[in-house]
């Protein structure tokens, strides 16, 4: 069995990755993402966390959370999380496509067993991350512009003055952005 590591630092900033199990389109509509937030937000009210940046794809998604000094249970927070939204999915249990191992462990079928973090460790890379997320519904081809994925915060960066609502945007004849991510690829877990 692999030997998982995970790097904790106190009051940290950190990126994650969840993805559902056999990469099922599970967080698709708007009784999904109503399930996603009311989880998060649960969570978040018994183990607070500053909330940076997310974006929801139909069978993933990206965080970028900020702990609290003293704190660097992000495991705890994210399997909370999980278990929010498994226990509100209606759809949780499959018969027979959960395998025995996960009926043996307690497992739906929602989500795949581990998660990908990421230790945030500075601005430049702070923002690389930002782009990633707000740019991932077009890298996966969901959508041609950052603006038009609603699940996603980027409307909310827009509002703060972090980013153009143009920004990455092909409609209306704009030249696509050429966004390389390449040197990113170890640090958020998909290819």
């Amino acid at each position: 069995m692999p030997d998982y590591r995970r790097y904790f630092v106190s009051g940290g900033t950190y990126f994650f990755t969840l993805v559902s199990y056999a990469r099922r389109p599970r967080f698709v509509g708007d009784a999904a993402l109503a399930r996603l937030r009311a989880a998060v937000v649960a969570v978040k009210r018994e183990l607070p966390f500053h909330f940076l940046a997310a974006v929801v794809l139909p069978d993933h998604m990206h965080f970028l959370w900020t702990l609290p000094a003293g704190d660097a249970d992000y495991s705890r927070r994210i399997g909370k999380m999980k278990g929010h939204f498994t226990r509100s999915s209606p759809d949780r249990w499959q018969g027979e496509q959960v395998s025995a191992s996960r009926r043996r462990h307690r497992e739906s079928d929602v989500w795949q067993r581990r998660f990908w973090e990421h230790t945030v460790r500075d601005e430049d890379e702070m923002a690389a991350l930002l782009d990633y997320i707000h740019y991932n519904p077009v890298k996966h081809g969901l959508t041609s512009c950052p603006h038009a994925w609603a699940a996603s915060s980027f409307r909310r960066w827009v509002a703060l003055g972090q980013y153009d609502v143009g920004w990455g945007c092909t409609c209306q004849s704009a030249h696509p952005m050429l966004l390389d991510f390449r040197g990113l690829d170890e640090k958020v877990g998909e290819p």
